[in-house]
């Protein structure tokens, strides 16, 4: 296995859906054309380009922005 950062992706393909969890928790279900996109790209991927793959998946990825939320008035303690 290859040096990759592990983002605690998951998922599982059950009869016509495959279900992605984080962390052991269900984030997300992919149904119909969806899964089998998912499916396809899968298949040729390495283990870090699963985990990235599924961040964008589930919305669950770093945007650029997070320095910047930090420092904004509602977010400082």
């Amino acid at each position: 296995m290859s040096d990759y950062e592990d983002l605690g992706f998951r998922w599982r393909a059950q009869g016509r859906e495959v279900r992605i969890t984080r962390f052991g928790t269900v984030v997300t279900v992919l149904r119909g054309d969806s899964a089998k996109a998912f499916l396809a790209e899968a298949a040729g991927a390495s283990d870090d380009e699963l985990q990235q793959l599924l961040a964008r998946l589930t919305g669950n990825y770093k945007r650029g922005n997070e320095r910047k939320a930090a420092d904004h008035p509602r977010n400082r303690k």
